[in-house]
């Protein structure tokens, strides 16, 4: 039977199963602190009805069960022990390449245990809360390397470090999501959310229009007051951007629950199915304890990572912006590349926007806007001013995926123009010697 003979009563039908399927999978399918967030942030605060039957069911363990549940159900934990092997070379030997290899790779998982405690904190602090939380400590990896970097003084460390997880995101696990899901689903485009894919473009031009305003006024020589203006500007504009975010935050969370108001009490029965399956698998506490754990073994080894990049740089033979620009956000963020991966290749792609783009949308609009904040308050001149040849790239590579996303579907042949305009930028900074080497 054709399409255009199905009965309006059967077509609304088939609308509302799909409807109900695109709940469901924004509340099963969860694996990083990126796509938890989004997941928040699509939703609009919808399962905040069911939050206290969710609470209630707060499981209860011991400190060996707790232990299993966070440490040993995941195989990527099998890399832990890089890092106490990169404190032991810390002190055994002077090879500072070993010693930031494993401290890079021993971090890997402790990314991803973070996502997964952040996770089920937020199961006890509702939708608002939640999403929140997610927001930031989803990139806390990338903040801790930065502040530690900022309080040593390598200020471009933490420029190019942050600029290189922008354009991971953007460029790598998006492209490798289009590409990945275009291959699964050959046969037909895959679709996804025009409207916030608008939005998000937007913003990240706002990002780029904060930190292309110093560049600019640095290298035409056009400050009021030289060597201050640029300072000023930019902590000006940082305030500016955390506060755009923080309406952006409240705008998904608390603006739009219209979007998906359960429509019928299949729905509604739909909703609590999926709801049983996102209760927590550690208490309130647990979580909370966890987190600050992980968290303080990421900030050592952190110290450890940041002090052997300079001599990685020079024993490997390689530039310190291709290691900070490239290197740093492919490992660091190899689980939530993972997982966009993954989402795609179910057809998912609401998803993987919201690992990719919603990741970068919290580094350029929140860390680096905050790292700014923080260096003035340890006396660092932190600026925005990434200088002209990081800032052009960043500025080429929003104007190309904002091109993709405009149409708002997806092909393998998308994604690998994006995975190859990846690797130009790759190859790039491997041959750009960055100018500013003794700030770092």
């Amino acid at each position: 039977m054709g399409c255009c003979k199905v009965p309006a009563l059967i077509q609304a039908q088939m609308g509302l199963v799909s409807e109900v399927e695109h709940k469901r999978l924004f509340r099963r399918e969860t694996d990083s602190p990126q796509t938890k967030a989004a997941s928040l942030m699509e939703q609009g605060g919808s399962f905040s009805a069911n939050f206290q039957e969710r609470t209630a069911k707060a499981p209860k363990h011991s400190v060996l069960q707790s232990f299993k549940i966070v440490i040993l159900s995941n195989k990527l934990n099998l890399l832990l022990p890089f890092g106490p092997l990169a404190i032991l070379l810390h002190y055994l030997t002077d090879n500072k390449g070993w010693i930031f290899l494993l401290s890079l790779v021993g971090i890997t998982p402790l990314a991803e245990r973070l996502g997964y405690a952040t996770e089920q904190l937020a199961c006890y602090t509702g939708s608002t809360v939640g999403g929140l939380l997610n927001a930031t400590f989803g990139n806390v990896t990338e903040l801790i390397i930065s502040i530690f970097a900022l309080k040593n003084g390598m200020i471009r460390v933490v420029q190019l470090t942050l600029l290189g997880s922008i354009l991971s995101n953007m460029l790598l696990v998006l492209g490798c999501a289009f590409f990945c899901g275009g291959l699964v689903f050959s046969r037909k485009e895959q679709v996804f959310d025009k409207g916030n894919a608008v939005v998000n473009s937007g913003l990240l031009l706002m990002a780029v229009m904060g930190l292309l305003f110093p560049a600019v006024l640095h290298y035409t020589h056009s400050e009021v007051h030289a060597g201050s203006s640029e300072l000023a500007l930019s902590r000006f504009s940082s305030c500016i951007m955390l506060v755009a975010y923080a309406a952006y935050l409240f705008f998904q969370l608390k603006s739009q629950p219209s979007s998906y108001t359960p429509l019928t009490e299949d729905m509604n029965q739909s909703e609590e199915t999926s709801d049983d399956d996102e209760d927590p698998e550690i208490s309130k506490w647990e979580a909370i304890i966890w987190l600050s754990i992980l968290t303080a073994w990421v900030s050592l080894l952190s110290g450890y990572l940041v002090d052997a990049i300079e001599g990685a740089s020079v024993s490997w033979k390689i530039p310190i912006s291709f290691i900070s620009v490239i290197l740093l956000p492919i490992v660091g963020n190899a689980a939530e590349h993972a997982g966009a991966i993954m989402f795609a290749m179910k057809d998912k792609l609401d998803l993987s926007l919201g690992v990719a783009i919603g990741s970068s949308i919290q580094i350029s609009m929140f860390a680096v806007p905050f790292c700014v904040v923080i260096g003035w308050m340890m006396g660092e001149q932190m600026d925005l001013n990434f200088q002209l040849f990081e800032t052009a790239t960043l500025f080429i590579t929003v104007i190309v995926v904002a091109f993709f996303l405009q149409e708002g579907t997806s092909n393998y042949f998308k994604g690998l123009m994006l995975i190859l305009c990846y690797l130009i930028v790759a190859a790039s900074f491997f041959v750009h010697e960055d100018p500013h080497q003794d700030d770092i």
